[in-house]
């Protein structure tokens, strides 16, 4: 118990050195390099992009000469239409980018045929109204043209939302053998009557066939009908509650191209070898996400799609980056080593979908045993925003020792922590616990000014985040020295995390892979929640789901789509790639 006692005086002692170095400063000098106009916003894979790394990199040899490494990895960062984009219909020739436009997750294909018309492409019941617009209509080898939106338009709980995205449109199209999908917008949906723009979704699979954003006007033409016919014929369907179907007259001939942009980004790497020959070959992990949106747009991820202009990124994450920088800093002199190796990363491509944390989980330079834990830092420079000294804590259920940390470094500092036990959550500490090492995640918390161009260095508390980085540094220094290392435990809600299961009735409860970067023909499974029907069944993390109730899954839209359909108590069949074999699991949902 001496011993013990010693050690925690020891590391408060230390804790109280280190608040006293971190130079505000500093702070300030690595935030306003990092979210300065010059790079732009840091996009993965852009020239900003590089520039931060190399930045990071730079501090981080200064502290251990030569010591720092490149984790190189590839990432699609945007969907462009090609040259070969052309549409024909009865004599008449349409205008790429004018008339009509790929969709980005469009194939890049030509197909030649008859075109039906088939309402909003819905087929499903919600509430007492059931809908079929494909009832009596065989689309097999045929053009859909289908308006976007769905029946319930002013019923925000809809059972058919989930199936009236473009995404979910065009697989239900496939589904029924269709050739390609044309897509129309309502003047409910959009009075401009342009196409819709091409936005990279970040997911790199496609539909398997062509699909089309087609104005009104284009419309009009294929239907050969006058006025307005497609306001009409939402309207029509509105009032009657009734599905409008029928075939056309014609054959339409499309060719579209898409470009998929792959570009690099990096992980940004220093270790720090512990000073205890029994514990060095441990290892504590220590991350901070440096990507951000770049100049926004469509699809970015921006809070404000429409606006393009830099996204400066200042608390997210350059704070967190930041604070990192001055963690290496510290433990990186000789009197500040610990019993235990630390792993410092700089992850990019967070703001893609966890694409750099992952590439580490999947590639790490260390064996995956030896890595104890990790602590993400992730929004920490707005401490005090509310009057408060705040800060959000999540993971604190994935190893035992976490609250009795927490509890001193609270009282210590005089900080109010908001703790979340699950493992989960949006951002790169994600990508170690669905691999089962134990996690803290600490951030000060979202704002009005996230994912804008508002994000600048001026609305920092600098002297927050020096209390943020002196708190985060008597946390590692804790868990690094445990006598025994963290033992993972499995924490988490029933609900599912992140924003996909928002309008669906019923969840697998598992973590899906958004971006499918690594899996063809299939979506694979990053994690799955304890006691949630996926784990009752039988799944596993690293399966790939390629079927649900024998229809196809390609992609977590698919996925999505397919879950729409169904109902709370139903019992389906899910099938999946385990070590490239086909498993078939019994789920009830």
């Amino acid at each position: 118990m001496r011993k013990i006692l010693s050690f925690i005086l020891l590391s408060f002692i230390t804790l109280s050195i280190y608040s006293q170095q971190v130079p505000i400063d500093t702070l300030q000098k690595h935030i306003k390099y990092l979210a300065s106009e010059e790079l732009k916003g840091r996009k993965a894979g852009s020239e900003g992009d590089s520039l931060a790394a190399d930045y990071i990199k730079s501090y981080f040899n200064k502290f251990q000469p030569g010591k720092a490494s490149t984790q190189h990895f590839y990432l699609v960062t945007d969907v462009i239409a090609g040259k070969e984009n052309n549409m024909q219909f009865e004599g008449l020739s349409f205008t790429a980018g004018k008339d009509f436009q790929p969709f980005s997750f469009s194939s890049s294909s030509s197909a030649e045929g008859p075109v039906v018309f088939a309402g909003f492409g819905i087929v499903g019941q919600s509430d007492s109204l059931k809908w079929d617009d494909y009832n009596n209509m065989d689309v097999a080898g045929k053009w859909v043209m289908l308006l976007r939106g769905d029946p319930e338009p002013d019923n925000p709980s809809s059972s058919f939302i989930p199936q009236s995205s473009d995404r979910a449109k065009a697989l239900t199209a496939k589904d029924k053998g269709a050739k390609g999908v044309l897509l129309v917008s309502p003047s409910s949906i959009d009075r401009t009557d342009q196409t819709i723009d091409i936005s990279f979704d970040k997911s790199v699979s496609d539909s398997g066939i062509p699909v089309i954003s087609i104005t009104r006007k284009t419309a009009g033409a294929i239907l050969k009908l006058t006025g307005s016919p497609v306001d009409s014929l939402e309207k029509q369907m509105l009032a009657s509650k009734k599905p409008v179907s029928f075939e056309l007259k014609g054959t339409l001939s499309a060719t579209t191209e898409i470009i998929r942009e792959k570009k690099v980004s990096r992980n940004i790497i220093n270790i720090i070898e512990g000073n205890n020959p029994a514990l060095k070959d441990e290892y504590i992990v220590i991350g901070a996400h440096y990507d951000h949106l770049g100049e926004g747009g469509q699809g970015s991820g921006s809070r404000v799609p429409d606006t393009i202009a830099i996204h400066p990124g200042a608390d997210d994450n350059a704070s967190g980056v930041a604070a990192l920088i001055e963690l290496s800093r510290f433990f990186s002199m000789p009197e500040n080593h610990q019993a235990r190796s630390l792993i410092f990363i700089a992850f990019g491509a967070e703001e893609m979908g966890l694409v750099g944390s992952r590439y580490f989980v999947d590639n790490k330079i260390v064996p995956s045993s030896s890595i104890k834990a990790m602590i993400n830092l992730d929004m920490v420079g707005r401490l005090g925003t509310d009057g408060s000294k705040s800060i959000t804590i999540y993971g604190t259920g994935t190893f035992k020792e976490a609250d009795s940390i927490l509890n001193r470094a609270e009282k210590e500092h005089g900080f109010a922590f908001k703790r979340i036990a699950d493992g989960y959550g949006p951002s790169d500490h994600s990508s170690f616990y669905t691999s089962g090492i134990p996690v803290l995640f600490l951030t000060t918390g979202v704002h009005t000014d996230y994912h804008t161009p508002t994000d600048i260095a001026q609305s920092i508390n600098f002297t927050g985040l020096s209390d943020v980085t002196a708190l985060t540094a008597g946390i590692v220094e804790e868990i690094v020295n445990l006598p025994q290392a963290p033992l993972y435990v499995e924490t988490g809600t029933k609900r599912a995390s992140g924003h996909y299961g928002r309008n669906l009735k019923v969840t697998l409860g598992i973590m899906p892979d958004v971006t499918g970067s690594e899996t063809q023909g299939g979506m694979k499974v990053e994690a799955t929640r304890k006691g949630a029907p996926a784990d009752r069944g039988g799944m596993l993390k690293g399966d790939i789901i390629t079927a649900i109730n024998g229809m196809k899954v390609s992609n977590v839209y698919d996925y999505m789509s397919r879950l729409g359909k169904l109902k709370p108590g139903e019992t389906v069949n899910v099938e999946v790639l385990r070590a490239n074999k086909k498993e078939i699991l019994i789920i009830q949902l």
